[in-house]
């Protein structure tokens, strides 16, 4: 049966027939939605081709009237769509009448009825997008009564009505909302400003709907309708008519239409003045706020336990409180001066005023266990703490130490008093609540290992941080109230009342975040009654489980506060020794804090592990060292190499370099062991070299020097200088036996464990030369340039020549990128010292590495990175060298460049945008006139052919965003406008100036490109290039006008682009520029000056000497 039909479907492309067999296509849909495999595929096809022909729209109307298929009509309503979207343009204007009046007509009939199905919905839906779409080209030129058209029929049927404002809604979204990159900015303010022009009528429809209508879904759907207009609307309609009564004292009470009447609230709240608005507005506002707030003390009672009542109540009653939490924070917010001068009213004697009880609502919603709701919430505490923060300084000394005085005396000071009650709750409420610093993932990496990864840039890390943020303001705001808070709690915590491991994480984390907020006595006083209480309840409780949270605690708390570490040697002393002992405990997650603590305090104490202290008898380090073997057995290789890291950042700190290489030389000494230990054994039998437990130890060892020197920094080349000609050679051997298990087995070999392991190997090479190299920028010039011709030619051949040809000669799936990635720092580093080098590096690496990444965007993808950003650090650090390069491979280059920012994703297309950029600049400044004038010749065209392809690419231009395609397209124009470009672009016969050839040959690609488009729309778009080449912003909006320009076919008629008015833009932006340049002397060449400004007055010049 179903072959049968799918036979009989290719009827459904004839269009020669006057009539589409309906049944037909029921059929084929019907298959599509339901058939599977191999016919639905089949019939997914042919409908396919149907919607793309271009007379598909003639059989729309046949299937919207006779089909018995939603899903068919559905179908019909998309190719219609289609039409609208694209060719609407090049109908007869007989026809788009038609289809109007037919889909008009349809509409009217459908919506009249108001029992309609869910399915119906939909689809009635669907042809009110359509609608729109239509709306959009047509009114207001050639539909002018579109608004008295749909306001007039609204009067005549409820039903119809309804959708009506959903018409209007949608509407509004389609100008409004959504017409950047859909609508050219000139139709869109055109319609904006027609939709505003005939808005009165629309307003007192809804008016009188909302009036005297009785039907809940109309009312329902106007204010919703309502809600779209109140983002634009003039604010007279708000502010000057019973809009604000209707909805504050006639639908927030009523349920079904409470929460659009919260949202309409919560848009008129964020209404900002003019600067000219009448007295009145802030009358209004108050009004507002008060009413509210009136109905809302009926709606929810103030000693509702909103957070219960959140969890047991319903959708609706969620959103109504998380609508609630939005109206609050924006009116308080937008309007706090106003409400705190006006509002005083009182709405009950327990309440106070309308400002204290939305305090305390806000308060309460803050308590709310949901994220988003608290995030509402905590967004304008943020904001208003902050404020408050600012503000002068108080006058009252007694602030912080008796409440009751701030009330009394409220009325005569600042701001801040109108929120010291509510306040300290907020504390309570924020450190009851505070987020997790950061998220420690633990993973597997490609060798197998698992391996810990901190992530820094999550949701949750936003939350943490202005969470944190909130909270030391709040602390400076009143700091004896923040540590009474937290002091109880802690208190709460050991005398079990509050005990839960989550109370106290949150406890610890929000007393870590208010480090250095208080005053340094006060936060030694406060950290040692805190340490001294979380050691005390670790002694009190039972369990390995809850001793290693409370462990946990305390090593975050500790290493919160390297200030008070600092001035306390024997406290910091003691806390290290504890941590170390914390290093040994196997309770999951207690080694890895005690480590990530250690790394912390390390880096911020360095210099105290390196001197002697008083009563010490030798600096700490010396006994980190001696015990070194005993601190770290029981550590994993991950956790070991976060402790190197942490010593190293204390050996860092030591001045002397006698007894900083003694310090390197002791704690590099068990991994040196073990190292010496391999190359020895690999001299007399190479083969150990492909034992698994051996290349695991390498890899292990390698990291741990890596760790090590990130923090030493360059102090560390003593031991890089040690290990530095085995690890080479370990390099080669290890690359040798990939290449030969490859060439046995294939290219499949490389993802069994031995092979990976070894390719770690090459990898953590690679790294620890990059780490050490990357060290280099740390260091005085003065003292670095001295060093280089030295520590390159020490390092550098032997590393190109292990490194180099073994890229070259291995399969592309076992080339490591990490070799791009050093030439890259190396480039970065060592700048022109490298020029003589960049041909052989480019030989060994450019080709090889382009035909891996060549064939499309996806494969590869760290090479790939690594490439471009090898290429940009040539460019930038040793461009002459590119001149020595044969000219095929320069080529290359540039070919490169225009692959990278025709890449799909955004890093490449900004890094390839970027090269093309310094390329530009440094053939402008860095070469002879000669060889720049070369350059434009053979490669000006071909470059901008290519970023214009990209930009008039709707997809491409999405990726990277079109600011960055306007900068450089900007950019380019400007060197020919500025006549950087001399030499003759079209070739010696060339007869006109370079920006008329150059704006011929982008009209003439552009047309070749968009044939669909007339030449005064492409002119207008190529002149407009020209004129805002100095302007990104305006450059950018002229890109995306192209944008949407090139979506659809135009008839005769472009009215509605108004092309005249564009054009008269761009020709004004050009004399503008022009202008700027007449009045500098000089910038204007002598023939582009007009005659008014270099003819002079007879007989006003001096008078010659013969």
């Amino acid at each position: 049966m179903a072959e049968e039909i799918l036979v009989k479907a290719s009827k459904l492309l004839e269009f020669n027939t006057p009539v589409i067999d309906v049944s037909l296509l029921d059929a084929v849909i019907n298959l599509m939605y339901c058939g599977t495999g191999e016919i639905q595929r089949k019939a997914q096809e042919i409908l396919t081709m149907l919607k793309e022909n271009n007379e598909a729209w003639t059989r729309v109307d046949a299937v919207l009237e006779y089909s018995r298929s939603l899903q068919s009509k559905y179908f019909a309503l998309q190719i219609l769509e289609n039409l609208v979207n694209t060719r609407w343009r090049r109908l007869p204007r007989d026809q788009c009448d038609g289809i109007k009046k037919y889909l008009v007509d349809r509409i009217i009939s459908i919506s009249s009825n108001p029992s309609l199905s869910e399915d119906e919905k939909v689809f009635l839906n669907k042809m009110n997008m359509v609608l729109v779409q239509i709306v959009k080209r047509e009114w207001p030129k050639h539909w002018p009564t579109f608004i008295s058209d749909i306001v007039g029929s609204s009067r005549s049927n409820e039903s119809l009505c309804r959708n009506n404002m959903v018409i209007l809604k949608l509407l509004s979204e389609e100008v409004f909302d959504f017409s950047s990159g859909q609508m050219t900015q000139t139709k869109a303010n055109h319609m904006k400003q027609q939709f505003c022009s005939e808005f009165r009528a629309i307003f007192e429809l809804c008016q009188h709907i909302l009036e005297s209508s009785t039907n809940v879904m109309l009312v329902e759907a106007t204010l919703n309708t309502l809600l779209g207009f109140l983002v634009w609307i003039p604010v007279g309609y708000i502010f000057e008519t019973n809009l604000i009564e209707s909805l504050t004292a006639k639908f927030l009470s009523i349920l079904p239409f409470r929460n659009v009447t919260l949202m309409c609230l919560t848009e008129i709240a964020g209404v900002t003045f003019p600067k000219n608005a009448p007295p009145a507005y802030s009358s209004t506002i108050c009004r507002l706020f008060s009413r509210t707030m009136q109905q809302l003390n009926t709606m929810l009672p103030p000693h509702t336990n909103i957070p219960e009542a959140y969890a047991m109540g319903n959708d609706n009653d969620q959103k109504c409180i998380s609508n609630l939490a939005l109206f609050l924070s924006t009116i308080l917010r937008q309007h706090c001066k106003i409400i705190e001068a006006e509002c005083k009213e009182k709405i009950g004697e327990l309440f106070g005023t309308p400002f204290d009880l939305a305090m305390n609502y806000l308060l309460a919603i803050s308590e709310v266990d949901d994220m988003e709701v608290f995030k509402i919430c905590l967004d304008y505490w943020n904001w208003l703490v902050a404020e408050l923060y600012r503000e002068p300084p108080l006058t009252n000394p007694l602030l912080t130490m008796n409440l009751a005085i701030q009330l009394i005396r409220k009325d005569s000071l600042c701001t801040r008093y109108h929120y010291v009650p509510y306040l300290s709750r907020l504390r309570s409420v924020i450190i009851s609540r505070m987020a997790k610093p950061e998220e420690v993932l633990v993973v597997e990496n490609d060798e197998g290992e698992v391996v810990r990864e901190t992530i820094m840039d999550t949701d949750a890390i936003s939350l943490y941080r202005t969470m944190r943020e909130t909270l030391v303001y709040l602390t400076h705001l009143d700091c004896a109230d923040t540590e009474r808070i937290m002091t109880e709690k802690l208190q709460n915590q050991t005398n079990g009342s509050e005990w839960s491991w989550k109370n106290l994480n949150c406890l610890c984390w929000a007393i870590g975040s208010i480090s250095g907020a208080l005053m340094e006595e006060d936060e030694k006083r406060f950290l040692v009654m805190v340490i001294r209480d979380l050691l005390g309840l670790c002694e009190q409780k039972r369990g390995k489980e809850n001793k290693a949270v409370i462990a946990s605690n305390i090593m975050y708390v500790v290493g919160q506060y390297p200030r008070f570490l600092r001035a306390h040697w024997k406290f910091l002393k003691t806390v290290i020794n504890k941590l170390f002992e914390f290093m040994h405990e196997t309770h999951e997650g207690v080694q890895d804090m005690a480590c990530d603590t250690f790394i912390k305090i390390a880096n911020k104490c360095r210099r105290h592990f390196v001197i002697i202290q008083a009563g010490e008898k030798e600096p700490f380090i010396e006994e980190i060292l001696a015990s070194l073997n005993t601190i770290i057995c029981d550590l994993s290789p991950a956790q070991v190499h976060v402790f190197y890291e942490a010593v190293g950042y204390t050996i860092s700190a030591q001045p002397v370099q006698i007894v900083r290489d003694n310090l390197i030389e002791r704690l590099m000494s068990l991994p040196n062991h073990t190292w010496d230990d391999v190359i020895l054994k690999a001299t007399t039998n190479v083969e150990i070299l492909k034992d698994i437990e051996v290349v695991k130890n390498l890899v292990n060892i390698l990291k741990t020097n890596s760790a090590a020197c990130r923090s030493i920094g360059y102090p560390f080349l003593p031991q890089l200088c040690r290990i530095y000609l085995d690890m080479l050679n370990v390099y080669k051997v290890t690359s040798e036996n990939i290449n030969s298990a490859v060439t046995l087995h294939g290219e499949s070999v490389l993802k069994q464990p031995l092979i990976k392991c070894m390719r770690a190997v090459k990898t953590e090479v690679l790294r620890l030369i990059n780490t050490w190299i990357s060290t280099l920028s740390s260091i005085s010039e003065s003292a670095r340039i001295p060093e280089l011709p030295s520590i390159y030619m020490s390092f550098v051949p032997p590393l190109f020549d292990t490194v180099l040809f073994d890229y070259q000669r291995n399969v592309p799936s076992a080339r490591e990128p990490e070799v791009l990635s050093a030439c890259t720092v190396l480039i970065t580093q060592m700048k022109e010292k490298v020029s003589e080098d960049i041909p052989k590096i480019l030989d060994a690496l450019f080709g090889c590495t382009l035909e891996m990444i060549n064939k499309d965007f996806e494969d590869f993808p760290e090479h790939r990175i690594n490439f471009f950003q090898f290429i940009r650090s040539i460019i930038v650090n040793c461009f002459t060298a590119l001149m020595l390069i044969p000219p095929a491979q320069f080529t290359l280059i540039v070919d490169a460049i225009v692959w990278a920012f025709k890449h799909t994703t955004r890093n490449i297309t900004e890094i390839g945008l970027e090269i093309l950029d310094r390329l530009l600049d440094s053939f402008s400044t860095k070469v002879s006139p000669d060889m720049a004038q070369s350059f434009y010749q053979q490669y000006y065209l071909t470059i901008l052919s290519h970023l214009l392809s990209v930009v008039t690419d709707s997809t491409m231009a999405q990726v990277a965003g079109l600011t960055v395609f306007a900068v450089t397209l900007g950019r380019m124009f400007r060197e020919l406008e500025e006549g950087l470009i001399k030499v003759p672009l079209q070739g010696p016969g060339q007869v006109k100036s370079n920006v008329e050839y150059v704006l011929e040959y982008t009209f003439e690609l552009l047309k070749k490109a968009f044939p669909h488009l007339t030449d005064e729309q492409v002119r207008i778009i190529v002149q407009g290039i020209l004129s805002y080449d100095n302007d990104v912003e305006k450059l950018k909006e002229h890109l995306r006008d192209f944008l949407v320009q090139i979506k659809e076919y135009t008839g005769e008629d472009t009215s509605d682009l108004y092309l005249a008015e564009k054009e008269q833009e761009v020709k004004a932006a050009m004399e503008a520029k022009r202008r700027a340049a007449e009045s500098v002397p000089g910038i204007l060449n002598p023939h582009e000056i007009s005659e008014e400004m270099i003819e002079e007055p007879m007989g006003n010049g001096p008078a010659l000497n013969a």
